[in-house]
């Protein structure tokens, strides 16, 4: 069976959001953007999952959507806590990277689904 990379991808990026999450918490002493932080990079991988059972293309695309949304949200809480100096440069550019990555394969699912969609539709 093929690898579903944008499953691995989300579910990866969970498990380092928690982990910047403890560390912001424990050693940073800080609450409310990790929290902010914590539910969108988790939601992502969430949302990729619910879109497995999607009950249409429609719904498939949806779902994919929203883990967009949750995507570029992450993207403001990572660049917003390099910005006030709870992460670091390294920290950030990493975590960066891999929410760019993201992004970019949630874009190019949603537009192949979409013209797939209309070919369906007009044949």
């Amino acid at each position: 069976m093929k690898e579903n990379i944008i499953k691995t991808k989300s579910f990866a990026f969970a498990l380092r959001i928690i982990k910047l999450y403890q560390f912001l918490q424990s050693e940073k002493r800080e609450f409310i953007l990790s929290k902010q932080l914590l539910r969108s990079g988790t939601s992502i991988g969430a949302m990729v999952r619910e879109a497995e059972q999607a009950e249409s293309k429609a719904d498939f695309i949806h779902k994919l959507a929203i883990a967009q949304k949750e995507a570029n949200e992450s993207d403001y809480w990572i660049e917003l806590l390099y910005q006030s100096g709870y992460i670091a440069e390294k920290q950030y550019q990493s975590v960066f990277y891999n929410i760019t990555e993201i992004r970019k394969l949630l874009t190019s699912i949603i537009k192949t689904s979409k013209t797939n969609k209309k070919l369906t539709i007009n044949h």
